[in-house]
């Protein structure tokens, strides 16, 4: 009769990569109606500009805080109607990913979960503020980051960031 051995992991067997969601917060939240209460009785539509930016610091061995922050600003002439700003975080891990997969998971995973977050406390704000919701419009990271790697290879070679072909 021959013995049959346990089968368990083998220390050469390859982990399966990993990544996950630890947790999901608001890291920072402001909300600015510097004109009220005599921008309520302001006709016209106000200009509404908004600015994006996404970073990730490491914490540990394979755990990573990353943040997307959005402000809105609506203008009208040269008055400010409002702006707010939020910044929308998370502690995500990484585990059995190669190193050069880390970077794009922490540019374009992490904000795209990030995002509807986000989108609902600016919504949630500028109706409370008494205006029509800023509703956030899908934001395509990865081509922010590929857009990011061509302008830092640019910068490498020498080359102005405008001369960067898409």
């Amino acid at each position: 009769m021959e013995e049959q051995k346990p089968q368990s992991a083998q220390p050469d067997q390859q982990q399966v990569p990993t990544f996950g969601i630890e947790k999901v917060y608001v890291r920072d939240f402001s909300l600015e109606v510097p004109n009220a209460p005599q921008v309520f009785l302001e006709r016209g539509a106000p200009d509404v500009s908004i600015q994006v930016n996404n970073s990730a610091t490491p914490l540990g061995e394979g755990v990573f805080d990353a943040t997307l922050t959005v402000t809105v600003t609506a203008k009208l002439g040269d008055k400010t109607v409002f702006l707010v700003e939020v910044s929308q975080a998370g502690i995500f891990r990484i585990a059995n990913v190669p190193e050069n997969e880390i970077e794009p998971l922490l540019a374009v995973a992490c904000p795209n979960i990030l995002q509807p977050y986000a989108r609902e406390a600016i919504s949630d704000a500028t109706v409370r503020a008494g205006f029509a919701p800023v509703l956030l419009q899908p934001i395509n990271f990865e081509a922010l980051y590929r857009q990011s790697l061509r302008e830092r290879q640019a910068k490498a070679e020498g080359r102005p960031a405008d001369a960067v072909l898409q």
